[in-house]
C-alpha cells in the first residue's frame, strides 16, 4: 500500500474519531440563588442538566414541570439539575419565580454571563445541556427539549 494512501487514511480516521467525540464540559463554578458555589468538575459521576433560562422566556415555563418531573424521579438516582438565569434576568425576578414555582433543584445567577460564556455563549433561552457522568456533553438544545428523549437518556445514566 502506498504511504500516501496510509497518511490519508490515518489522518481521515483520526478527523473521524475527533468528530465523534463529545464536548467535555466545561470548568465553571455556579453561584446559586442561596449563596451556594457548585462547581461543576465537582458534579463528576453524575448526570446534570444545566439549563440556561430567563423568567420572562415562555419556552423556559414551559419547561420548568418537565425539568421538576426530572428532579423528582431521577435525582435520588444521582441526578443533579442547575438551572443557569440568564445576565439580563433581574435576581427579584428569579427569586420570585424559583418560590413561585417551588423549583427543588439549584437555580444560579450568571450576572457577568461567566456560565453563558463558558458553555459557548449561550445566548437563546431555553438552552439546555445534558452531561453524562464522565463529563461528556451528551445533549445540546436550544428550545423547548424532548421530555421522552430526556428521559431515555437520563434512565442510560442513572442508578437504579
Amino acid at each position: 500500500m502506498p504511504r500516501t494512501l496510509i497518511y490519508f487514511l490515518v489522518i481521515a480516521i483520526s478527523v473521524i474519531l475527533t468528530s465523534c467525540r463529545s464536548p467535555v464540559v466545561p470548568d465553571t463554578t455556579f453561584s446559586t440563588i442561596t449563596g451556594k458555589k457548585i462547581a461543576l468538575q465537582d458534579l463528576r459521576g453524575k448526570p446534570v442538566i444545566v439549563t440556561f433560562w430567563a423568567t420572562d422566556c415562555a419556552s423556559c415555563i414551559k419547561e420548568i414541570p418537565h425539568l421538576i418531573a426530572l428532579y423528582q424521579r431521577y435525582h435520588d438516582k444521582g441526578l443533579e439539575i442547575i438551572a443557569v438565569a440568564m445576565a439580563y434576568d433581574p435576581p427579584n425576578h428569579v427569586l420570585d419565580m424559583t418560590r413561585a414555582q417551588q423549583l427543588p433543584y439549584h437555580v444560579a445567577l450568571d450576572m457577568q454571563s461567566e456560565n453563558a460564556h463558558a458553555f459557548g455563549d449561550v445566548s437563546l433561552t431555553p438552552t439546555t445541556f445534558l452531561i453524562a457522568p464522565d463529563g461528556s456533553i451528551v445533549l445540546q438544545k436550544t428550545g423547548v427539549f424532548d421530555l421522552t428523549e430526556m428521559n431515555s437518556q437520563l434512565s442510560t445514566y442513572t442508578k437504579g
